[in-house]
């Protein structure tokens, strides 16, 4: 059963200010999440409860996932220099 995709208003925003090409990566990445919210290569961030992320290129993609309302919040979408700074509490 694939899960939902949904995006925090700030992730929304840093997927904006990302270059098409890059936008279009990622948004690929982000569907296959859909069917497999856990792909290989998938890291549990430790600092953080329930928040994980997943790389494409450069970029990485911070997530949450509902299990019980089979939902997957993007919460953040980043280089992977700066994207763990400031993560959203």
């Amino acid at each position: 059963m694939d899960y939902s995709i949904e995006f925090a208003p700030a992730a929304e925003r840093d997927l904006k200010a990302l270059p098409k090409p890059i936008q279009l990566q990622i948004g690929r990445r982000i569907d296959k999440l859909a069917a497999d919210p856990r792909p290989h290569g998938v890291e549990k961030i430790k600092s953080e409860d329930d928040l994980y992320r997943v790389r494409q290129g450069d970029y990485r993609i911070l997530y949450a996932i509902q299990n019980k309302k089979l939902t997957i919040i993007i919460v953040k979408i980043g280089d992977r220099k700066e994207v763990y700074r400031r993560l959203p509490k």
